[in-house]
């Protein structure tokens, strides 16, 4: 007679369908990938005349900006990782599968299956086209390693903080909602000039306690810097915070829903 599965059995079990969801749905893969690389191509032409600030970092905006298309990535994993779990809340399914013999962490990181793997395609194709359009990447062969695994984790941060609008707000729509402000949070960081040349001093100031700002920096770092080791140690330290917080509040949310319902 076989045990009941193990953990990691069940999030696999959970993930592949997850996974098989997303895949199915190409307006989750299609549109992530193509708005911000849209946005990197306009930006990269537009601002070029930035770089003859003096202090700035590179000689290429375009190298400086492509660390933006993996955070905005990011966002949008987010969104979709909320609207799929909303979905499965709206249509009662979420309540069937905490019926079984599911563990809570089981179902909500298998949940998180599809979005990972969203973020594994992306970040693999920003990097490709960045390469592609003439992008040096200082660090080498190395960084571009590292640079994805910030990048993934921090979009796996992101597909948390969905999850946990989705079990908090219960709604495809409202978590849909959330997005203009994640997005603001975005522009309000160091994503557009380094912030020791941003000459506003609010925005200076927002940019400086933005999280989002060091996220941006971490990835940006092993593109024109080379091995900063306090940009990395900050960058995978937010993003790890991310993951942490996002994740343990979810749970919270997910525990006190199922007891509602």
């Amino acid at each position: 007679m076989h045990g009941a599965p193990g953990l990691i059995e069940q999030v696999l079990a959970v993930a592949r369908r997850s996974v098989t969801r997303t895949l199915r749905q190409r307006a989750l893969l299609v549109f992530p990938l193509l708005f911000p690389l849209i946005l990197f191509a306009i930006n990269g032409s537009a601002l070029g005349a930035a770089t003859r600030i003096r202090g700035f970092p590179t000689s290429s905006y375009r190298d400086f900006a492509l660390a933006l298309p993996f955070i905005q990535g990011a966002l949008f994993v987010s969104i979709s990782a909320g609207t799929d779990l909303a979905r499965d809340i709206e249509t009662g399914f979420f309540n069937r599968l905490a019926l079984t013999p599911l563990r809570g962490t089981a179902l909500l990181v298998g949940q998180l299956g599809g979005p990972f793997v969203v973020a594994c395609i992306q970040s693999g194709v920003y990097l490709l086209v960045g390469l592609a359009t003439g992008v040096a990447i200082a660090t080498g062969v190395a960084g571009a390693l590292v640079l994805l695994a910030l990048s993934i984790l921090i979009a796996f941060g992101f597909a948390g903080l969905g999850a946990l609008l989705a079990l908090r707000l219960g709604s495809g729509e409202a978590v849909q909602g959330i997005f203009p402000l994640l997005f603001v949070s975005v522009f309000l960081s160091s994503s557009s000039l380094p912030r020791n040349l941003i000459k506003v001093d609010w925005f200076r100031e927002i940019a400086t306690y933005n999280p989002v700002s060091y996220l941006i920096e971490g990835v940006r770092s092993l593109i024109i810097k080379g091995w900063d080791g306090q940009a990395l140690a900050l960058g995978f330290g937010f993003a790890a915070l991310l993951v942490v917080i996002t994740l343990g509040l979810a749970g919270a949310a997910m525990k006190t829903r199922l007891v509602r319902t």
